[in-house]
């Protein structure tokens, strides 16, 4: 049975610029790291594997492996975003280093359930900081929400792909 998450990983660019985004700016302590000299296929490499800490005991991780290709785009929200709980009360202040810090940054959007900010990483990747509303528990629950049933009806109505 699955416990929960224990770590995310993404591509980074740098290894020392994104750690200034996420323990400098977010505040994620660098837990650990992991230097890779060679993948278990037996390829040579010369790779980072960076973890952050987060309050819950999870991580968001990183690979630096300048020896593989990896295209670094922008990222748009409905493509990729990382999604990280606070507080309600860190929404404002967050969003507000964020733009003293010249961080892309945006929000607070209301979802009804959760209020969000967004900042970009240093890698183009979207990181959402957001926080649970009192009806959070409510609206999340499948026994009262109909998510199945909305997903069928949206399934049953979709147009093919153009």
């Amino acid at each position: 049975m699955i416990k929960g998450l224990h770590h995310s990983a993404y591509r980074c660019r740098d290894s020392e610029e994104t750690r200034q985004f996420y323990e400098g700016f977010l505040g994620l302590p660098l837990a650990t790291t992991l230097e890779i000299n060679e993948t278990k296929s037996g390829r040579k490499t010369q790779t980072l594997h960076t973890f952050y800490e987060m309050d819950n005991g999870s991580y968001l991780a990183f690979f630096e492996a300048p020896d593989m290709p990896f295209e670094f785009k922008t990222q748009h929200d409905y493509d990729l975003h990382i999604a990280l709980e606070v507080d309600y009360d860190q929404l404002q202040p967050m969003l507000d280093k964020g733009k003293k810090a010249g961080i892309e940054s945006r929000g607070i959007s209301d979802h009804h359930f959760i209020h969000s900010v967004y900042f970009r990483d240093p890698n183009g990747y979207i990181v959402e900081l957001t926080a649970r509303l009192p009806n959070h528990a409510e609206v999340t629950n499948p026994a009262v929400n109909r998510a199945r049933a909305k997903l069928d009806n949206w399934q049953s109505g979709k147009q093919p792909p153009k």
